[in-house]
């Protein structure tokens, strides 16, 4: 077929009058073949050489890259999770790139997790890795936050309460402290005077000699548990001069009190016993007024007294930097009576000469009212009270304020003697009616344009401050239930407590007092709400969720508290003296709790005769069963093993003729049962007492 030419192949050369062949199916293209059965070869294929790192592609295509040199597959999932975000026991978080996150004391890890744009459970679960168990709205240290930041690549600025309430104010365009205006808009102020000094040494009683009061007979105890303000009057070099006394709790649980005393007064008085000298709080009242940087005037008190010796007194005091100015130094001291109403002008002149030497008071009377919370308690009557100090400004009557947590436009105020008064100038004491709450003693208080702003301010406080709060506990005990899980050797115990009381500074020196005991690791307490006012069905609601016992300082439970705390078994206690409270938490803390009684049977008579007398009414002629009858033993009167009445006394107790002191088993004696006669033959007289158990 076709002539003469070579045999069939494919892609060999041809012959003559070959057909031309088929395309190649790519690779290089060659020379071109021959056809089959010797028709002549096609022409090159369509793939292109391949270039070098290449492959070859089908049908003419460029090759893709070579496999050498191309990163496996790990690699590659390696450098993409590294280009995720950290992980922290399995829980995957953004990373922060060192930038600063600024946080409240006390916030939370919600708080942290909305500054960061993060899940707060993931914050959980973090923490649990790190080793801290913690919930997303409990309250965490500065510790633990800062440890979380620095996981997380965030530098954690925690943010005092005083730098928070600042920034609040500043963004309704307010500022506690402002500036008071130009020298020409400035007035003379009365001075702010803290009476500071040991305890029953007479700091109280000074200050009732000076306003003709008796504060003294009002305090539990003879000790002061309030802070009280008074204002009062005298005449130095015929002109007459206002003073603002500050009255501070002598106690030392009241060191709180006592230092925000100082921080807010102008001149600190330091009553000194002169038979007793100076005192361990005498010293530390002395260190909270040079730390606030105020003169300092010493009264030294009781000089009526038998041993009274004022020379040691100085010479003590001089021990301690205060020099008098007998002795060449700069401190002015002034002997007295309180009780004799001795040199009490002397006193006051000497506050008025100090100030007038040492301090410029002045401030601004016509500008908006700001200053402290002095003291506050909840009235039946008036609803909240507080006794406030304006420092700068005047306040009237229908002013919107503003104080910590509550709100409100001043309804009345009253001065010292309960007398209502339109306005208070600077350096003037009054009691506030008309806020929402209770406000913190020690909180400032500021006048606002209206009740709105008031309201937002103070709702903004309130949240910081629920915000804050530690979480709860929920099996619920007493504290002998937990004194009991102690000494089963629970390895950490906490006792969590709920404080209410009449004032607020008294909750805040009982919290403060609390918190010092110490009894080791394994103990610990946390107070989880405090507050003013009755205890509330509220605050045993709360006690009953989160196993805390009540302290009740000066109140009693309002309504049906009371019942509602038999019924989910909250135990109350209640105290009017701080130590009291003090001590008895720190014995339950340390296992020294009162002893306990148990009930011990004494012995069983059994009434065989009755007889009946007009004088005495009926005798019961026994016969001692069991054990012994005693004379001045409780008994209770068994009829067909039923109880009919218990608790009895014997009024007398028979042997024969004779009295008896105790009548034992086997033997005959006659009793009659005080204030009872409702008796029969065959009743059974149980006798028994209370012993002591103690604790251990």
């Amino acid at each position: 077929r076709g002539g003469p030419g070579g045999g069939p192949g494919r892609g060999g050369p041809g012959g003559p009058g070959a057909r031309p062949g088929a395309p190649g199916r790519g690779g290089p293209g060659g020379p071109p073949g021959g056809g089959f059965a010797g028709r002549p070869g096609g022409g090159p294929g369509r793939g292109r050489p391949g270039q070098r790192g290449q492959t070859q592609g089908a049908f003419g295509r460029p090759g893709g890259p070579s496999r050498r040199g191309r990163k496996s597959k790990r690699a590659r999932r390696q450098e993409f999770e590294a280009m995720q975000a950290p992980t922290i026991g399995g829980v995957r978080v953004r990373k922060g790139d060192g930038e600063t996150v600024r946080l409240a004391r006390g916030s939370s890890l919600t708080d942290f997790a909305e500054k960061i744009g993060v899940d707060a459970a993931a914050l959980v679960q973090m923490l649990f890795h790190l080793g801290e168990m913690v919930t997303s709205t409990e309250s965490v240290n500065d510790a633990t936050l800062e440890l979380l930041g620095e996981e997380l690549n965030y530098v954690v600025e925690v943010v005092s309460p005083e730098d928070e309430d600042r920034e609040l104010l500043e963004s309704f365009d307010l500022e506690f402290g402002e500036d008071e205006g130009a020298d020409d808009q400035l007035v003379a102020r009365p001075p702010v005077v803290t009476v500071m000094g040991h305890v029953d040494h007479g700091k109280t009683k000074l200050l009732d000699a000076l306003r003709s009061a008796n504060v003294v007979d009002k305090e539990a105890g003879g000790i002061t548990q309030h802070i009280g303000a008074y204002q009062v009057a005298t005449e130095v070099d015929g002109e007459e001069r206002r003073i603002t006394f500050i009255d501070t709790p002598g106690h030392e649980a009241f060191t709180a009190m006592r230092a925000r005393g100082s921080k807010s007064s102008d001149i600190a008085v330091l009553v000194v016993a002169a038979d007793d000298g100076v005192m361990p709080q005498t010293v530390e009242a002395l260190n909270h007024a040079k730390a606030a940087e105020v003169p300092i005037v010493v009264a030294v008190n009781k000089i009526d007294r038998p041993d009274a010796d004022p020379t040691k007194v100085r010479g003590q005091l001089t021990e301690y930097g205060l020099v008098p100015e007998e002795y060449g130094g700069d401190t002015m001291f002034v002997d007295v009576s309180a009780r004799e109403m001795l040199n009490l002008d002397a006193l006051l002149e000497a506050i008025v000469l100090t100030t007038d030497a040492s301090l410029d008071l002045r401030a601004n009377p016509e500008q908006d009212a700001q200053g402290l919370i002095v003291e506050a308690h909840l009235d039946r009557g008036r609803g909240p009270v507080a006794t406030i100090l304006v420092q700068r400004g005047t306040l009237r009557v229908g002013d919107s304020i503003v104080a910590g947590p509550a709100h409100g436009r001043v309804r009345a105020m009253l001065d010292e003697h309960g007398d209502t008064v339109e306005e208070a100038d600077p350096s003037r004491p009054v009691m506030v009616l008309g806020l929402s709450a209770v406000p913190g003693a020690g909180q400032n208080f500021l006048v606002v344009e209206d009740d709105r702003v008031a309201r937002q301010i103070a709702e903004k406080r309130e949240s910081r401050e629920r915000a804050a709060m530690q979480a709860k506990r929920r099996v619920r005990r007493t504290l002998e239930d937990f004194m009991a899980s102690m000494e089963k050797g629970a390895e950490s115990q906490e006792l969590n407590l709920i404080l209410k009381g009449d004032v607020s500074g008294s909750v805040e020196a009982l919290e403060d007092s609390l918190a010092k005991i110490d009894v080791g690791d394994e103990v610990s307490i946390r107070v989880i709400d405090r507050g003013v006012g009755a205890i509330t069905e509220t605050n045993v609601d709360l006690a009953a969720a989160s196993d805390a016992i009540i302290i009740g300082f000066n109140v009693r439970p309002q309504g049906k508290a009371s019942e509602m705390a038999d019924r989910e078994g909250v135990e109350i206690r209640y105290y009017s003296v701080i130590y009291q409270a003090i001590e008895e938490i720190e014995a339950a803390l340390k296992g020294m709790l009162k002893p306990e009684f148990e009930e011990t049977t004494l012995g069983q008579a059994e009434i065989r005769e009755i007889f009946r007398s007009s004088k005495i009414g009926n005798i019961a002629g026994c016969m001692v069963t069991d054990g012994v009858i005693r004379r001045n033993a409780k008994v209770r009167l068994l009829r067909d093993g039923a109880v009919i009445a218990d608790n009895l006394d014997l009024a007398s107790l028979r042997r024969e003729k004779d009295d008896a002191s105790e009548v034992r088993e086997g033997f005959e004696c006659g009793l009659v049962l005080r204030n009872y006669q409702n008796i029969q033959t065959g009743d059974i007289v149980e006798a028994f007492e209370m012993r002591e158990i103690p604790r251990s």
